[in-house]
């Protein structure tokens, strides 16, 4: 039942859109009428936020207190879920929640959604058959602290936020007292080196945005219908008709190298990339550099592109992450 809102689930700065304290979302009431705590309601908010965006797909920063592992008021599935979650590194648990979610919008840019300071940040409130949002996140200038910039290592080698294992990818330290510390284990960071670098990239189909990525030298992505690749990105839900047919399995490669983003194709027909100034085509094998304004066209209507590239998203009832979900009872307000 929950598969469908763990994919939105990312400590990933570079693709999370929104963060939230779960703790709090939790025990949005008023959203379904039903019991005094659910994690369905996350799938709410996330819903609402792909609404806003106007975006299907929207990844979600989740910050939880570590108390909802033992909230007798959550399912037993629901607890296992969490767990399983923070075991994963897709949201990060730790002794108190609401100091570090304002912590990460600061040092990342992202938007809250919180009920607490609906003034300054967005405030989901019962609309919609669901959730809707409201007011206006202030405006962040893009971030610019230095522990973003360097790679941590938590003492833990197993960390799932700072381990081995993370790298491009890694949340925001804590920061305790000017010194990066892990979220989880509550221990110093050892600087690692610099980051690596990491880019958002975005596919629109049939003019909605579908889904956001981050791709760097040390993660190249693989696109296409049915991509081989575990982490490719899979655009078949999303094709039908000659679309299906003209979009490969696997259809480009996309890596950022010294030069900049790489899009090499991979496909059986072929890939356009429109610049502002021509439209180029692109065979197999060969590699072009995507420019800031530039589009790839994989087939008419199937796009990749830098995030911000068109002013609107798309759509104003993006598909639910709930529709994913088997059925389930729940008593929607209405509206």
């Amino acid at each position: 039942m929950l598969d469908a809102i763990e994919k939105q689930l990312s400590t990933d700065p570079v693709v999370a859109r929104a963060v939230v304290d779960l703790a709090e979302v939790l025990r949005y009431t008023d959203l379904d009428a039903g019991r005094p705590a659910s994690l369905l309601r996350l799938g709410l908010v996330i819903d609402a936020l792909a609404r806003h965006l106007g975006e299907e797909s929207v990844s979600v920063y989740v910050v939880a207190d570590r108390a909802v592992l033992s909230d007798s008021d959550l399912t037993s599935n629901e607890r296992m879920a969490i767990r399983r979650w923070a075991d994963d590194g897709l949201v990060e648990v730790l002794p108190a929640a609401g100091e570090r979610v304002f912590e990460v919008a600061e040092l990342t840019g992202l938007p809250v959604l919180t009920r607490q300071e609906p003034g300054r940040w967005l405030a989901p409130v019962p609309g919609g058959g669901g959730a809707v949002l409201t007011g206006t996140a202030a405006a962040v200038p893009p971030p610019s602290h230095p522990a973003l910039a360097r790679l941590w290592q938590c003492p833990e080698a197993d960390c799932a936020l700072f381990g081995l294992g993370r790298t491009a990818s890694q949340p925001p330290p804590r920061m305790r007292s000017g010194v990066p510390s892990c979220p989880r284990h509550e221990q110093r960071l050892t600087d690692r080196g610099p980051r690596p670098r990491s880019v958002p990239l975005v596919v629109r189909v049939d003019g909605v945005v579908r889904l956001r990525f981050a791709v760097s030298a040390e993660r190249p992505v693989v696109i296409g219908r049915e991509p081989v690749e575990d982490d490719g990105i899979r655009l078949g839900p999303w094709l039908e008709g000659e679309g299906a047919r003209r979009v490969s399995r696997s259809h480009v490669r996309v890596a950022l190298t010294p030069a900049g983003v790489e899009v090499t194709d991979t496909s059986t027909n072929g890939t356009i990339l429109r610049t502002p100034a021509e439209l180029i085509r692109v065979s197999r094998g060969e590699t072009r550099i995507l420019g800031q304004q530039d589009v790839v066209v994989l087939y008419d209507g199937v796009e990749i592109a830098r995030p911000g590239i068109w002013r609107r998203s798309g759509v104003a009832e993006p598909r639910s992450v709930m529709s994913d979900a088997p059925t389930i009872a729940m008593r929607l307000p209405r509206g």
